[in-house]
């Protein structure tokens, strides 16, 4: 809808200086002529936008000026406290918060609102740092290094940054990995000693595909039979439809996974009462592990 789009306009012109035309556009899946009608109608609105061409041009909201709070419904301020409060629970500054206060101006909304997000892990303060540094250095087009764990060992990365991507309940970088030579996504949590680097001229980067079958290619169709006391697991993991009920009770599925180490992982919540059905190479890292495990090594 126009009106919800216009809100998201504004809520992205509120907590950054400037947007570009194509990001707006590519953002919202329209194109630049509606993004210009768009912010044509929010001047009209008497929101007062600013908009600048060539080089380091965009669209902006004119320098001290107020967002009138009549614009928008108690429904939609609490949609953008909301969204505003999440990405607080993972910065280590104050401006989010300072962002809500202006839009609630000195009579905010009587009631909260009923969403609840907190985006921090467990280790909140490694995690907000690497965030606030990746918001520094991709508005600035400026490398960063860091130290990558990963499943295929441990690894130095030099990355031109581009979007800080969260999902799958997690936060990913996706940038240009010189190393590579190629758009990757890095997981924070596997970053260590991250710093920002030299400037960079930046590329026309694709906006991240996050699709599973991009970014893990099921390389290991696992096939079993579990007891019906785990449904919950499955439901949780993968979804209600993941499976189906054999006339014994039992659950089958079929799910693919991208590693070897992420398959039998899986496999061993269950506690030894799957019955593994293929493929082999996953029997046989299962029966690996339980001749160590009955050898007591």
């Amino acid at each position: 809808m126009k009106l919800d789009r216009l809100i998201g306009i504004l809520s992205i012109l509120l907590q950054r200086d400037k947007a570009t035309m194509p990001y707006l556009a590519e953002t919202f899946e329209v194109s630049r002529r509606t993004i210009s009608r768009d912010i044509e109608s929010l001047c009209r609105a008497g929101i007062p936008i600013h908009t600048s061409q060539g080089a380091g041009g965009g669209v902006s909201i004119m320098a001290g000026a107020k967002v009138d709070r009549a614009l928008l419904t108690t429904k939609e301020l609490e949609a953008i406290a909301a969204g505003l409060k999440s990405l607080g629970s993972v910065s280590a500054s104050a401006r989010y918060a300072q962002l809500m206060e202006k839009l609630a101006g000195p009579h905010p909304p009587a009631r909260e609102g009923c969403v609840l997000i907190d985006l921090a892990a467990w280790h909140k303060g490694s995690l907000s740092e690497k965030i606030d540094k990746l918001q520094e250095a991709i508005p600035a087009g400026q490398t960063v290094s860091f130290r990558y764990y990963a499943p295929s060992g441990e690894s130095c990365r030099q990355v031109e940054p581009y979007y800080i991507v969260y999902q799958w309940g997690a936060w990913y970088l996706w940038g240009w990995c010189q190393a590579r030579e190629d758009y990757r996504l890095f997981k924070l949590d596997r970053m260590a000693g991250l710093a920002i680097g030299v400037p960079f001229e930046k590329r026309q980067a694709p906006y991240p595909d996050l699709s599973d079958g991009r970014l893990f290619p099921a390389a290991y169709q696992v096939e079993a039979l579990v007891p019906a006391r785990y449904k919950w697991l499955l439901v949780e993991e993968y979804g209600e439809n993941s499976f189906t009920q054999e006339p014994d009770g039992r659950c089958r599925f079929s799910i693919g996974f991208s590693h070897l180490d992420s398959a039998v992982g899986f496999l061993l919540a269950f506690r030894g009462d799957a019955q593994v059905l293929g493929p082999q190479e996953v029997r046989d890292a299962l029966r690996e592990i339980g001749a160590k495990l009955k050898k007591g090594t």
